[in-house]
């Protein structure tokens, strides 16, 4: 089990972390190097050694192997990004880089996505030096760069250019699931995660005429765009069950005592209150407008008109999602992927996930250990290029009231120091015995 110094570094090495501005704006606009740096130096000192990597000056990728007992065993991924998203100081009750350990909670960007399993991946990696441990299977560290944006400077650079470091890795383990969920009935929920819905942001580009705004147009662009981003906007997608999402469904029905109708997936999350919020993102495809760009001059009718949409498609139905865009746009608007990654689906029945479900249930008797689709994605859709099938498993216990999904890309991003510590005892468990 991990010692005292590792529950004590966890808290340091988040809190080190989130000081170290690591924002990424989009289009390159980052600098992931000083904490890869710092990351490196961690792993230096347990007896590693990581290479770091780079396709961009400053987006710096962290890679390492330990060499497991059993050379015949496959390998384990275990992976978390450096990045993290933009905040505005002004929002918070403390500063968003400060790191503060405050009534024992870390506050600060990172603190949940992701800079808290970074340490607790440190912590338990020094652990082991300090106690000899060797896993029964190769596990290769990774930590990247670019997440938050396109991956392209992280964990899809690492795969398409550096897929020898991965070899013989077939599952991985990253963000996110083994949280706690309240329900308000007083039941704690832990979701494991084997799947993530598709990415598809898309672009819309409508064209027509450009004139004066005074006269009559019947081919204006503003208005074919907005036409198509409404009915995008209230197109209701038709119910889609997943593997992952159909026994996650299942197995709520019988923790609560319910008729697990698939027949009335809608009527069924109602009766399952707050805990539909754990499935209801992932039922179905989605698309969502979320920005618009059009004219220069209030008196001049552009010619050209364009909208993004962010789109999520389940595993098995990206062609319903394309071909529902075809429809919805129409024929006067044009749209393309502006962004497009898989959908991932894991099985439930593998040995890792057996030993990812015990090793929760060890630390959490407590709790229900749940299937879990992610409604967003991960870097485990750049490494399953690899062939690397991915799992969410970045384990924290926390307390009622503490909203876990909040803390993503919100402000006052917090994690308990409790929850680091949880952390970092499942997840020496779990990896002691993969």
């Amino acid at each position: 089990m991990a010692d005292e110094q590792a529950l004590d570094e966890v808290v340091t090495f988040t809190s080190d972390l989130i000081r170290i501005d690591t924002t990424n704006r989009g289009g390159g606009d980052c600098q992931e190097r000083p904490a890869a740096e710092y990351a490196a130096a961690r792993l230096t000192e347990a007896g590693l050694e990581p290479t770091l990597l780079e396709r961009t000056k400053g987006r710096t990728n962290v890679v390492a192997r330990i060499e497991g007992t059993d050379p015949s065993a496959e390998a384990l991924l275990v992976h978390g990004h450096l990045d993290v998203v933009p905040a505005q100081a002004g929002d918070w009750s403390v500063h968003p880089f400060s790191g503060e350990i405050r009534d024992g909670v870390v506050w600060g960007r990172g603190a949940v996505d992701m800079k808290n399993m970074d340490a607790m991946i440190l912590a338990v990696v020094r652990a082991w030096a300090r106690e000899g441990v060797r896993p029964r299977r190769d596990v290769v560290i990774a930590f990247t760069a670019d997440e938050e944006a396109s991956a392209e400077d992280g964990s899809g650079f690492l795969a398409d250019r550096h897929a020898a470091l991965f070899e013989g890795c077939t599952e991985g383990i990253g963000e996110s699931g083994a949280f706690t969920v309240h329900d308000g009935s007083g039941r704690q929920l832990y979701p494991l995660a084997a799947g993530e819905r598709g990415t598809g942001w898309v672009k819309l580009t409508a064209r027509g005429r450009a004139a004066h705004g005074s006269r009559p147009n019947r081919e204006n662009a503003v208005t074919r765009l907005a036409a198509a981003v409404t009915r995008i906007g209230a197109h209701e997608w038709p119910i889609r069950l997943t593997p992952t999402v159909r026994a996650a469904l299942i197995e709520l029905a019988a923790l609560y005592g319910l008729d697990a109708d698939l027949d009335d997936v809608d009527g069924l999350l109602a009766k399952l209150g707050p805990t539909a919020k754990l499935v209801e993102a992932t039922v179905r495809n989605s698309a969502n407008p979320t920005m618009l760009e059009a004219g220069y001059k209030v008196n001049v009718i552009p010619g050209e008109a364009v909208a993004y949409v962010d789109g999520r498609y389940l595993p098995g139905f990206e062609d319903e999602f394309r071909a529902t865009m075809d429809a919805l746009t129409g024929p006067d608007v044009d749209w393309e992927f502006h962004h497009h990654e898989v959908a991932l689906q894991s099985p439930l029945d593998s040995p890792t996930y057996a030993r990812m479900r015990a090793a929760v249930e060890e630390f959490a008797p407590e709790g229900d250990v749940v299937p879990y689709c992610m409604p967003g994605g991960t870097d485990a859709k750049q490494f399953s290029r690899l062939g690397i099938t991915g799992y969410g498993f970045s384990p924290l216990r926390l307390p009622e009231g503490y909203d876990y999904g909040a803390m993503f890309h919100g402000v006052d991003e917090r994690v308990p120091v409790e929850a680091l510590r949880f952390g970092v005892r499942v997840l020496d468990r779990f990896l002691r015995a993969a």
